[in-house]
């Protein structure tokens, strides 16, 4: 038998659920389906919101053949065979064939380049499905030529109405004795992925006895889940809440507990890159100017997992985050920012003053600009005082050195520079 997930699986537009923002009723994906002319793609959005099921749809829509690969499981080999077939039908159908490819962003460089001939001779219409940032993850070549559309979390009513229509409307559900009183549980265990929750709702039924009247309520979910499924779930809640212990352990510098939230994302099968990204943006965020060398660590920790892969790549991101962990602290640099950024949309767009702009025309010159700049090389270690901020704003302090070895010397060097003018 088929799982309860597979058999649910909408077959058109119609009975696809959620995503009314490109599908609804005269959205923008929805036309393009419907005039039969649609581009090469790419579906980017959380796991279970229907990336896979809506390229199906289209299929079936528009009567074209359908191709599928696993980024996962599939080399070059496997992307130039199947372009290759779909090459080779198109000789019996004009109608352009659809090549699917989940996970996309696990592609490498030399692999999404493979894709680019069939896609730029009209072989194949790619439709590329990932959880990743495609601007990140999509070689730039590849993603000028598709057209990306943002998929959303489902909102809660679009879920219950999945478990009731599975209740009521599946073959193997309907002739059963089944009483809905509660959906919390299931929405909450399932993180918002339709997928998981039809696969947790048919757990939660086949707890009980073949003829067994079954009710259904938060209670009676969770203690069945409780033992039946893995608490860690890679694109729903437990996804957020292992990241997010697993940058606090590291702001909170217990190393023990970084190495301890780091597993277990790794053996929930956690991408490395999202973990290696996660740590860059704690190496800045966190660690800052108190440890330069912490932003070096783990943009070499990047690069050395997207190299790597699994399983070696779990001891170099376990290095990482030690390390990380270990080091002295400060957020000045992430609060100078945020501190700039509000006095930016307070002050709005204040003149350059005019001793700093640039003078490339006599014209420039004329009008004073760089006029009485002091080039800052020309004095006694390579510094002198001269306003740079725009007249509105003078001598305004938005960066605030740290309290660590690291700061305190910058401070007192800022002290010695800047005395009678920004106050440190």
């Amino acid at each position: 038998m088929k799982p309860l997930a597979e058999r649910m699986r909408p077959q058109n537009l119609d009975d696809y659920v959620g995503q009314q923002h490109i599908v609804g009723e005269g959205a923008v994906l929805r036309k393009a389906i419907e005039s039969g002319n649609i581009p090469s793609m790419i579906f980017w959005g959380p796991p279970g919101v229907g990336k896979t099921t809506l390229a199906s749809i289209m299929s079936n829509q528009l009567d074209r053949a359908f191709y599928t690969l696993s980024a996962v499981h599939s080399g070059v080999k496997d992307v130039r065979e199947t372009i290759k077939k779909a090459e080779s039908n198109r000789f019996f159908d004009r109608r352009m064939p659809i090549l699917f490819i989940d996970e996309i962003h696990r592609f490498s460089k030399s692999q999404q380049d493979s894709l680019l001939g069939a896609v730029e001779k009209g072989i194949v219409t790619l439709i590329g499905a990932t959880t990743e940032n495609p601007s990140f993850e999509v070689i730039s070549a590849l993603l000028s030529r598709c057209q990306v559309y943002v998929l959303k979390h489902l909102e809660e009513k679009d879920l219950v109405s999945l478990v009731e229509k599975a209740i009521t409307k599946d073959e193997f559900l309907k002739d059963k004795k089944i009483e809905l009183r509660e959906t919390d549980a299931l929405i909450r265990f399932s993180g918002g992925d339709a997928r998981k929750l039809l696969n947790i709702l048919e757990i939660v039924i086949n707890a009980h006895g073949k003829d067994e009247a079954i009710t259904i309520d938060n209670k009676t979910a969770v203690d069945i889940l409780q033992d039946n499924i893995l608490m860690y779930d890679k694109g729903g809640e437990q996804h957020y809440d292992m990241i997010s212990a697993f940058i606090k352990s590291i702001r909170g510098s217990d190393p023990n507990a970084a190495v301890y939230y780091l597993a277990r994302m790794l053996n929930g099968g956690e991408d490395v890159k999202f973990i290696a990204r996660r740590l860059i943006i704690a190496a800045s965020e966190d660690i800052g100017l108190a440890n330069p060398n912490a932003l070096l660590l783990a943009q070499s920790t990047f690069d050395s997992v997207n190299v790597i892969g699994m399983p070696e790549a779990r001891i170099i991101l376990s290095q990482c985050a030690i390390y990380l962990a270990a080091s002295p602290k400060s957020n000045a640099s992430y609060m100078a920012i945020n501190k700039a950024g509000r006095l930016v949309k307070e002050t709005g767009n204040l003149p350059v003053p005019l001793q700093i702009r640039n003078a490339p025309t006599q014209l420039m010159k004329s009008l004073d600009y760089g006029k009485n700049y002091k080039y800052s090389h020309d004095y006694d270690g390579n510094f002198v005082q001269q306003e740079f901020l725009p007249d509105a704003i003078t001598k305004k302090v938005l960066y605030e050195p740290g309290n660590n070895p690291a700061e305190l010397k910058m401070r007192d060097r800022l002290k010695r520079w800047w005395k009678g003018w920004y106050r440190y």
